[in-house]
């Protein structure tokens, strides 16, 4: 796709002073010649930071999109970057209600034509979902990347009633990342000022989002799945399978129909252009035709895509880093809900094409399994295609219940979500439940392929759970996360079952073990069905992301630690982006991110966990630094959480703000 080759510049930093007074800084780039012959722009608002966070990202995209006559403005939400106040929590009324506010600026400006789009990855992903939602005029189309259409069930804090790890490790993230001062170069004297302030008046966000342990208003702000209908302009969703939003582009459009377009990647949580695994797409060739389609009214074929495309995995491998996976693109003109093969289990325990049979007598077996299986998993959204992703799963099938097909006759070709009933008697009033969907290789190599959890509480829905009655049946029906894969003929299909899946999810407060049904059990597999081969173009430049001074390499370590003795398994990790300079502004940035996750095997109780965020910031005259800590430890009735931030000017410590312990009980979790 032509991208142009327009002249632009590059404004760093521009203040935008919304209606009550309020200065947000955005870095706009500009295409030559705007103000005689207006241009539509692209709108990004996020907490990241435009001047170091997301700066390479920023500057592999927008310089092709202006130089295709498109505007960039990338503005920082209040209280991050450059940008006055205080953030007030994720996606607040406040927030969009600025983001809506900014819209308009900026269709207001001479070099304007009006239309603007919105676009962005995660939290910009989210909150372009939501803006759209609210129906600003000037908002004429959307491009979300890696985001939800439900916050409860599909973001980093609970996932069908279970509790996330990822939360903590979030909540330790923006801390971090909240805590840091604005560039003195860009705003001058004031920069210690509005430092102090951020840090005087940063929220811990864990503390209302543990408020909040079920399903209810709080999350359902923000979620457009709630009604569909409020998002009335094309909106093109975009996923990765390696990563935790993997559901939303088919989500999007079940729910939007023809106004949503899906594409899913076999991607980590990175924008398409430079992620991994590869194939990478062409992103930037297809933003601008979707802008100039939506923006400028250019008739380009864009609106004619197929309503879903997807790239099916091939028999993957695990491996401590994939940088390709195999398999191929296909595309659904019109995506209606696949057909399901179903399989349930025989007398011996084989997993079998066919519905279970009525009223066969109960065959439970009783599974319990070591609250330390899990550590297979990878994390909840990857960053990179490492260890972060799910490796060979015969660890976790070691403390499972696990069901095999025979080796497969043909290929199996499988798109969208995979579904599992069952009945159980439990032992106690709580409890999870996961099940994975594993390809299983005919060396024994065990590939996840999906995978869902469900906390037994939450059965009948998450917004109203109910204790279990132990000993009493109850039936379950756990909707996995959607797959795009490929079974080889000569594997065998694999469904596995556990009681913990720790550290991704963390452990109810008993650990009683669950007696399942096995006669009851029926497998739903999303068949792939009428679609068509495509291919889809891959980016010119294999490598797009701009280069800046290394002074200090990065650095990442997982490691799991059992300590036999004490009975006690540690996952430790260890990330650390290295020193880096940017070339322009003579900034230097590192962050290093050590957490450990903390678990005796046969006590979920024991369960703890610390997250810590040091973060520099450095030119040859001037040198921060704030170390952001969060913890999570539990009662059998509490969640126990506190957090520290420490901030340095130099050598000298100048803040320590602490976060004393808080004691939230748990509400059925």
């Amino acid at each position: 796709m032509s991208m142009g080759s327009r002249g632009f510049a590059t404004i760093e930093n521009e203040w935008i002073t919304l209606k009550d007074g309020t200065r947000l800084a955005a870095r706009i780039w500009m295409p030559d010649g705007a103000e005689q012959d207006p241009v539509p722009a692209v709108f990004e608002f996020l907490p990241y930071r435009k001047r170091d966070g997301t700066s390479p990202r920023d500057e592999s995209t927008y310089p092709v999109f202006a130089a295709a006559g498109i505007a960039g403005v990338r503005v920082d939400i209040r209280g991050s970057g450059e940008s006055d106040g205080v953030i007030d929590g994720e996606y607040t009324e406040r927030e969009l209600a600025d983001a809506c506010e900014l819209i308009a600026w900026i269709a207001a400006q001479p070099w304007s034509n009006g239309s603007v789009g919105m676009m962005g990855i995660s939290w910009g992903g989210f909150n372009s979902l939501q803006v759209a939602a609210l129906r600003p005029p000037a908002l004429k189309a959307v491009i979300s990347i890696a985001s939800t259409v439900d916050r409860y069930n599909d973001d980093i804090h609970y996932k069908n009633g279970c509790h996330l790890s990822a939360q903590l490790s979030w909540a330790a993230t923006m801390l971090g990342y909240q805590s840091r001062a604005p560039d003195p170069a860009l705003v001058g004297e004031r920069w210690k000022e509005m430092w102090l302030e951020r840090l005087a008046g940063e929220p811990f966000f864990m503390e209302e989002w543990l408020a909040h342990q079920r399903r209810d208003d709080f999350w359902r702000h923000g979620s457009i799945s709630e009604d569909f209908s409020k998002v009335e302009i094309p909106t093109l969703v975009i996923a990765g399978w390696a990563d935790g939003y993997r559901n939303t582009p088919l989500m999007a459009v079940e729910g939007l129909g023809d106004k949503a377009k899906a594409l899913i990647g076999p991607w980590v949580h990175k924008y398409p252009h430079f992620a991994w695994p590869k194939p990478r797409t062409d992103f930037h060739g297809e933003a601008i035709a979707w802008w100039n389609k939506w923006l400028r009214g250019e008739d380009n074929g864009i609106d004619r895509l197929p309503q879903a495309r997807a790239y099916i995995l091939d028999a993957v491998r695990p491996a401590p880093r994939r940088d390709s996976d195999p398999g191929f693109w296909i595309a659904r003109d019109v995506w209606t809900p696949p057909r399901m093969q179903c399989f349930y289990v025989e007398q011996f325990g084989r997993l079998t094409e066919g519905m279970p049979i009525p009223h066969a007598p109960e065959h439970p077996v009783y599974v319990r399994s070591p609250l330390d299986t899990g550590t297979a998993s990878g994390d909840y959204f990857t960053l990179k295609p490492d260890v972060e992703m799910a490796i060979d799963q015969r660890s976790d099938d070691a403390g499972s219940l696990v069901f095999d097909t025979m080796p497969l006759a043909g290929d199996c070709d499988y798109l969208g979500r995979p579904v599992l009933t069952l009945a159980l008697r439990p032992g106690a009033a709580g409890g999870n439940l996961c099940a994975r969907l594993v390809d299983v290789h005919p060396d024994g190599t065990a590939t996840r392929v999906a995978f869902g959890v469900i906390n037994l509480t939450h059965r009948d829905g998450n917004a109203d759970p109910k204790p279990l009655i132990p000993g009493e049946t109850v039936s379950i029906r756990l909707v996995l996360d959607a797959c795009g894969y490929r079974f080889r003929k000569g594997h065998r299909i694999r469904l596995s079952l556990s009681t913990a899946y720790w550290p991704m999810i963390l452990p109810p407060p008993g650990d009683e073990g669950i007696a399942i049904d096995m006669a009851s059990l029926g497998l739903g597999l999303p068949v792939l069905g009428d679609h068509r081969r495509i291919e889809i173009d891959e980016p010119a430049n294999p490598d797009p992301l701009p280069k800046y001074i290394e002074h200090a390499a990065a650095a990442t370590k997982r490691q799991v630690v059992r300590d036999l003795s004490a009975n006690r398994t540690d996952y430790r990790i260890h990330e650390d982006t290295g020193l880096h300079e940017h070339p322009q502004t003579g900034l230097s940035t590192r962050q290093l991110r050590e957490e450990i996750w903390s678990i005796s095997p046969d006590d979920p109780l024991s369960m703890t966990g610390i997250s810590t965020w040091t973060c520099d910031m450095r030119r040859p005259d001037w040198f921060v630094r704030t170390v952001a800590t969060a913890r999570i430890a539990c009662t059998a009735t509490d969640w126990i959480i506190s957090a520290v931030v420490t901030a340095f000017e130099g050598d000298v410590q100048i803040v320590e703000k602490v976060f004393a312990e808080k004691r939230i009980p748990r509400d059925l979790m």
